[in-house]
């Protein structure tokens, strides 16, 4: 394989000790070939021209960390204009949240643009270029525009949503011909694959080449369900470190009284907060055992607060915590303990051990590497249990979990109360089915497996690539409608 270039909307340094799982897998991959990453810098500049932004090059060791800066006019339209008011609502099945008539189409188009016109002079023949995510998934019909014929792959970390809801884009027929200029197009489940597989027979009459691979456009597209995982040793190096050691010596200790559950979210309309609070708060009135005994600690970092419906959500979370804390509350015990604030990495190991339930249940989600980072915290000789939303990723991988549907309040309360009265012997043996299968999906499988069939894929598609190059030359670039 050539040298390595992961384009993303925001780079990391994987050398950096608060780097996460991804980024140390991906910086593990750049390392072997000399890679490059590129993506936004995270600043923005106020007096800048949009669809103009300086690139600044940097050395994290061999890898090289390419950025650019955003003026404001472009920021707001593709980050929070289109891809977060139009395409993340959508993708998690929120029509009733997106921003179909807001103007930030056009800067989302500019920005993919750009963003293709900075990296083009950085790439070489022989390079294997990886995007990643629901902000760029333009940028390879950008490249191949200005002529790139390089591998170009694409992994999708949030969920596909079925074809009637996708349909719901005024772009859809773009973005789904925008995707087609990829040679490899990964998702996180069989699920996500399937919905995108029927919404491109319909919406483009693509036709099945063979397994994996789909025609359309005159290109022919490998399409594949890669499930991300974590570094399992990595987050146990973590777990065994000393702010991992005295985040659980802390909290058990201080909950020694306590049967815990914990959730560990973004603050986001999609992971099912309130449902969660609700579906405790029924716990404790069908199941009155549990108080004065069970306590849930939920953790909601901030995410995008200066958006309208962020908001909402986070006064709808306080005054639901509110109310459970002061209609069964006492003196010596809070029901819910609430936190609103990000929780350094480095001491979640130990929460999560501490923690005899891990509540993760969201209304939708591409994977949710939340719920592999309890598995691989537990203690295996006295191990929590997950309560596992059926409408994630990762439900589809880790079916020893009890998998809830989010909605049934009622009945996540009853899988609650499962997952406390659950025998020690149920409990080991289903946290090490759960283990095994994180272990045999981590992420470094999920980084081998998606460039393996990306290399693979070039060698099919290679009489495509040359026609397609002549012929974006001339072309104009994709309708926007």
């Amino acid at each position: 394989m050539g040298r390595l270039v992961v384009v993303s909307n925001r780079v990391a340094d994987p050398r950096k000790p608060a780097a996460g799982g991804l980024a140390v897998a991906l910086g593990e991959v750049l390392r072997n070939t000399g890679g490059l990453w590129f993506g936004w810098s995270g600043a923005i500049a106020d007096g800048g021209t949009p669809g103009e932004g300086e690139l600044r090059l940097q050395q994290a060791g061999v890898v090289t960390l390419a950025t650019v800066d955003l003026c404001r006019a472009d920021h707001d339209a593709y980050y929070g204009g289109y891809s977060n008011g139009v395409l993340w609502p959508v993708f998690h099945y929120r029509l009733d949240l997106a921003d179909f008539d807001g103007p930030g189409i056009d800067g989302y188009r500019r920005v993919n643009r750009l963003f293709a016109r900075r990296l083009v002079p950085l790439l070489r023949p022989d390079d294997v270029v990886w995007v990643h995510d629901y902000h760029l998934i333009p940028l390879a019909a950008e490249l191949r525009a200005a002529g790139c014929g390089q591998r170009i792959g694409f992994f999708l970390h949030i969920p596909m949503p079925p074809s009637q809801v996708f349909a719901a884009i005024p772009q859809h027929e773009w973005l789904t011909r925008a995707l087609f200029a990829y040679d490899v197009v990964g998702f996180q489940s069989c699920t996500d694959l399937g919905h995108f597989v029927e919404h491109a027979r319909r919406s483009a009459g693509a036709k099945p080449a063979d397994e994996h691979r789909l025609q359309a456009f005159g290109r022919r597209l490998h399409a594949q369900a890669f499930p991300i995982g974590i570094d399992v040793d990595e987050f146990e190096r973590l777990g065994r470190a000393r702010e991992a050691r005295e985040a659980y010596v802390t909290t058990r200790d201080e909950y020694a009284r306590r049967r815990l559950l914990i959730g560990v979210d973004r603050l986001d309309y999609s992971k099912g907060i309130p449902q969660r609070i609700r579906a405790f708060r029924e716990l404790l009135a069908r199941h009155p055992g549990n108080r004065h005994s069970a306590t849930l600690i939920q953790i909601a970092s901030p995410s995008r607060e200066g958006v309208e419906a962020y908001a909402e959500i986070r006064a709808e979370l306080e005054r639901l915590c509110g109310a459970v804390n002061g209609d069964f509350g006492d003196l010596d015990w809070m029901p819910v303990r609430y936190i609103h604030r990000t929780v350094a990495r480095r001491r979640l190991p130990g929460l999560y051990r501490a923690a005899r339930v891990g509540v993760i249940t969201p209304l939708r989600d591409g994977m949710n590497l939340v719920a592999k980072e309890y598995v691989a915290s537990q203690d295996a000789a006295d191990p929590g249990v997950l309560v596992l939303s059926r409408f994630t990723g990762a439900a589809e991988q880790l079916t020893e979990a009890l998998l809830v549907n989010p909605y049934d309040i009622h009945g996540t309360a009853e899988a609650l109360q499962q997952a406390l009265d659950m025998p020690l012997t149920e409990r080991q043996a289903r946290h090490d089915a759960l283990l095994h299968c994180i272990r045999e999906h981590d992420v470094h499988r999920w980084c081998a497996d998606f460039l393996a069939a990306l290399d693979a894929s070039f060698a099919g598609s290679l009489g495509h690539h040359g026609r397609v190059r002549r012929q974006r030359r001339s072309e104009p670039p994709p309708a926007t409608g």
